[in-house]
């Protein structure tokens, strides 16, 4: 895989970029990857993460797929590589490119209000100590997915959090992340309690 470079991309644009992508019969997570690589691991995650947000969601191991995928990226941005890995079985998973198009169209009103409504703000998140906090948050949430494939839609939740954080970072808005943390985050560690206590 090629270096990532973490380029500022509008969010309409990745949706446009998939939706293009997406035109084949049969779209593999390979082909995504190998589209979006050099625009950063932020723009890699938010393709599987937006996904989860749409009705796919509700398609049986779905969610799982995406979780699984969103840890492996965010994973690797925390520890700071600079090429993507994917592993060849992962990178074979498919689904059809008309359901690819139609979610990903649904979606892009809202990443054109979140485009106009973005600017530089809540910057100390992308500087030491903090900065490491999107990646973990984002590699939480992504091995939380498969925990909620019993209950349908639910991951969605935490789709949408990892949508804002990945958009965050890639338009250097950290209000954004501050939205998706601090509730999703406090959701989490409830559901954590709770099984502990259990």
């Amino acid at each position: 895989m090629t270096r990532t470079s973490q380029e500022s991309v509008a969010l309409t644009d990745l949706i446009d970029r998939t939706v293009d992508v997406a035109r084949q019969d049969t779209l593999r997570l390979g082909r995504v990857v190998d589209t979006f690589e050099q625009t950063g691991f932020a723009a890699l995650i938010m393709i599987p993460s937006a996904a989860v947000v749409t009705p796919l969601s509700g398609i049986p191991l779905f969610s799982s797929l995406c979780g699984l995928t969103i840890a492996l990226f965010s994973v690797q941005w925390l520890i700071g590589r600079d090429q993507v890995w994917l592993p060849q079985w992962l990178g074979r998973r498919s689904l059809a490119g008309s359901k690819v198009r139609e979610a990903m169209t649904r979606l892009r009103p809202a990443a054109a209000w979140l485009d106009g409504h973005s600017h530089t703000r809540v910057r100390f998140l992308f500087h030491r100590p903090f900065r490491f906090l999107l990646p973990l948050s984002c590699a939480l949430f992504g091995a939380f997915m498969p925990l909620l494939e019993l209950v349908p839609f639910s991951s969605s939740l935490l789709g949408g959090a990892v949508c804002l954080i990945a958009f965050s970072r890639m338009t250097r808005d950290g209000l954004y992340a501050l939205i998706a943390i601090l509730p999703v985050g406090a959701v989490v560690w409830a559901l954590y309690a709770l099984v502990l206590s259990g």
